[in-house]
């Protein structure tokens, strides 16, 4: 149960930000290979004097804001120097930002920035974990690097908007991240899990505001067993940090053909995984061959299906990527997938054995 007051309720995201080295060339997969279109921008932002420039772009209800620093001392140049390119905010619409700050600080939030009003637009942004922020966005006019209207319209067999965000945290972080998040911005944990695979294991919790418009999927390594994804992104990305942002689509199978078609990369999948699904779960839509040809994942739960795939991270420190999700009712995260993937290379490597 959330226990969110006044201006804290009904949070939703505004918008992902970047801190990016390059504005043109971060700007391209997503305007080029994505099909979002340019919202905003580029212009300048951050201090008086400029600073730094900002490119938003998006779809439907998608929006991301790059930053390229011009000033070594701004915010977006220190997180690149310390982490690569990658999502340094999760900004938070609401209609009064000016009190979500003071409430959330009142709870014990590390304020980072005060009220401040730029072209229709007020924030303020307090911390969330590592170094990125959550940005409290007020919009009293269709004006800022966002613009609330004249987003263009989503593609056809497009993606809609963001489903949830991948986080993953230093080991022992995981309990006292969740209640910053509980007591702080009213969120509650709606889901906790812990993963085996193999010699290796994470624990992760997800935690959901009020609404269920802001979903973050929480995850830490355990360390007594063997390292694994989490252990590297962390090493690489020197910290706790956004690991995946998930987008979702109405359709999968058409969403996928035409970002492959575009030149995004996903991830491969065991044909043997495929000869599994008839007996792990009766497909509600999409058949085996159509989730086969574009290594689709498909999992189960109470409420229904999910499909989901990953793409291949093109960061230089092989850390942030991104998951396109179709949900059937299903209201999990496709843990189920690990298990059956696992299942699915084992059966290969058996299958390769029995014809050595």
């Amino acid at each position: 149960m959330t226990h969110a007051d006044g201006p804290l309720q009904g949070l939703a995201i505004d918008h992902l930000g970047f801190a990016v080295r390059d504005l043109a060339e971060a700007a391209e997969p997503f305007t080029a290979r994505y099909g979002f279109g340019v919202l905003a921008g580029p212009d300048a932002v951050g201090t008086p004097g400029g600073g730094a420039r900002s490119l938003a772009v998006g779809a439907d209800r998608i929006r991301l804001v790059l930053t390229a620093a011009e000033d070594p001392d701004h915010p977006a140049a220190r997180y690149v120097e310390r982490h690569g390119d990658g999502i340094c905010d999760i900004a938070l619409s609401t209609a009064d930002a000016a009190g979500a700050f003071a409430e959330a600080v009142r709870r014990g939030a590390e304020p980072l920035a005060g009220p401040a009003e730029r072209g229709g637009v007020l924030t303020a942004s307090v911390a969330g974990f590592g170094d990125v922020a959550h940005t409290f966005v007020q919009r009293t006019a269709a004006a800022g690097p966002v613009p609330a209207a004249g987003r263009p319209a989503p593609l056809e067999r497009g993606l809609h908007a963001v489903d949830h965000i991948a986080v993953c945290l230093e080991p022992g972080r995981l309990g006292p991240t969740v209640e910053y998040y509980e007591r702080a911005l009213g969120f509650a944990a709606v889901f906790t899990e812990r993963i085996i695979v193999g010699a290796q294991a994470m624990d992760s919790i997800v935690v959901q505001n009020d609404a269920g418009t802001v979903t973050l999927t929480l995850i830490e390594p355990d360390t007594t067993r063997s390292p694994g994804q989490i252990d590297r992104f962390l090493t690489a990305h020197g910290g706790a940090g956004v690991q995946h942002v998930a987008f979702t689509s109405d359709d999968i199978v058409g969403s996928v053909g035409r970002l492959a078609s575009r030149g995004i990369g996903f991830l491969d999948t065991p044909s043997t995984y495929y000869d599994l699904i008839p007996g792990r779960l009766t497909l509600s839509r999409h058949s085996v061959d159509e989730l086969r040809d574009l290594n689709i994942l498909v999992d189960a739960d109470q409420d229904g299906q999910l499909l989901q795939i990953f793409t291949r991270s093109e960061h230089p420190r092989g850390t942030l990527f991104f998951e396109v999700i179709e949900r059937l009712g299903a209201r999990t995260f496709g843990s189920g997938n690990i298990k059956a993937l696992y299942e699915a290379v084992e059966l290969q490597e058996n299958r390769s054995g029995a014809t050595r």
